[in-house]
């Protein structure tokens, strides 16, 4: 008897180990944000090219989804030798752009002003958003969060193994603030150097940690009528920068 109560014991707390550290692919970490890893002095600082620069999102409900762009208004990265050591970008909240229903404008407007007001982001109170990176590493195919189980429709959002860009080869952690909430989260991104620095990325998010919560995952039976809207909203960001322009300075 005491032979398998030990066992247990060891049993249960291996599971309990192995939950705690397979988060579910939406997970932000406890800590609200991180500190901001240390940029060598010799580092040079380049400005996002914001012509160039841009987010997008996915929305899912389970009757179709939405989608738009969210432009880049200012940002900078610091590299040296073709390395990247940090860097940090603004998206313009209030310039958010719903790219789906081009037929029909006044459904887009109608979306957009949703968007923009208090049910979602607020944006007559927080206009911006910014991500501030906090760590860089080389992506690891181990290092993905296992896959959250969505309610099952016709358009559930995209899961994170089938959303990522091919060929990820860093892993990028930071600090996302929005509606002054501000969370760490991580995901793989493609990194280049050539002529220009260019960086894309894609990832989920949960957007109740920041407070958005309008019809929200929460009850079953709203689930049942097909009222509610999904909780992860697939993110994309595309970032270029010239090189060329950087400076030592901060």
């Amino acid at each position: 008897m005491k032979i398998l109560q030990f066992a247990m014991i060891v049993f249960t707390t291996l599971m309990l180990t192995h939950c705690k550290n397979k988060q579910p692919e939406n997970a932000i970490d406890s800590v609200s944000e991180k500190e901001i890893k240390l940029i060598p002095d010799s580092a040079i600082w380049s400005s996002i090219d914001t012509s160039m620069s841009v987010a997008t999102w996915i929305g899912s409900k389970p009757s179709g989804k939405h989608n738009g762009i969210i432009p880049v208004t200012d940002g900078r990265i610091a590299h040296l030798s073709d390395s990247l050591f940090g860097g940090e970008f603004t998206l313009n909240i209030s310039g958010i752009q719903v790219m789906d229903m081009p037929d029909e404008p006044d459904r887009q407007q109608k979306l957009k002003d949703h968007l923009l007001g208090e049910d979602f982001f607020e944006a007559d109170s927080f206009p911006t958003a910014h991500f501030e990176i906090t760590n860089i590493s080389v992506y690891d195919s181990s290092m993905l969060p296992t896959q959250k189980e969505e309610f099952d429709s016709q358009f559930k959002p995209a899961t994170l193994s089938s959303f990522i860009v091919k060929n990820p080869n860093y892993w990028i952690s930071g600090n996302l603030s929005i509606k002054s909430i501000t969370r760490n989260i991580s995901f793989p991104a493609r990194i280049d150097f050539q002529s220009k620095f260019k960086a894309e990325a894609k990832f989920n998010i949960d957007r109740t940690e920041w407070n958005i919560n309008y019809h929200d995952e929460g009850s079953v039976l709203d689930k049942l009528k097909d009222r509610f809207i999904y909780n992860t909203v697939n993110v994309g960001i595309y970032l270029e920068s010239d090189l060329e322009s950087g400076n030592l300075k901060d």
